[in-house]
């Protein structure tokens, strides 16, 4: 049985939009400002390459098939684009990404019935609806939250609007500037 892992870029007052700065957000690109570091890029690195699938909600989707198809040239390109992705989404008709599938029907059954399947992570990053679901769901497994120092005071947050779910720390990682913090539900 797989794991859910969420993996979130998170400023420190809680704002997860736009690390990227492809959104058109009025502080996008807030996560370029600061330095991960080898340890930052290992740890996103090993992430990666020790999941089986991604799960994402449309809007994250739509980020990563319009960027990551064209990053093919490395081991982590490479996998994000072979290995198998799940969309949350009333609203999608076509998935063109390479090994995507829509899921159908009831999301919170479809990601149980996914964790069931897989042997290792199921990796979920942005999507922030679909997080506050499976939160609600209880079906997260481990949150890790790279925090960067900044404060935006505007944008939106990844727990807004959330169930309340108590975490421990069971470790935290100095990466280049930023904190890593990974959490499992109590």
């Amino acid at each position: 049985m797989g794991r859910l892992v969420v993996s979130e870029f998170v400023t420190i007052d809680g704002v997860f939009e736009d690390p990227g700065g492809g959104e058109a957000f009025e502080h996008g690109g807030w996560a370029f400002r600061f330095e991960r570091g080898e340890a930052g890029d290992r740890f996103k690195f090993d992430e990666l390459m020790a999941a089986d699938a991604q799960l994402l909600g449309r809007v994250t989707y739509e980020g990563f098939a319009a960027a990551w198809p064209k990053m093919d040239g490395d081991p982590f390109g490479q996998k994000m684009n072979a290995m198998p992705k799940y969309v949350v989404s009333s609203t999608l008709e076509r998935a063109d990404w390479t090994n995507t599938t829509i899921l159908a029907g009831d999301p919170i059954e479809s990601v149980a019935r996914i964790k069931r399947e897989v042997e290792n992570d199921v990796l979920v990053a942005g999507s922030g609806r679909l997080v506050r679901s499976l939160l609600a769901a209880r079906l997260i497994d481990e949150l890790r939250m790279m925090v960067f120092p900044v404060v935006l005071g505007a944008g939106k947050r990844l727990f807004e609007s959330a169930v309340p779910v108590d975490f421990r720390i069971v470790e935290t990682i100095e990466t280049g500037e930023c904190a890593t913090l990974v959490l499992r539900p109590r």
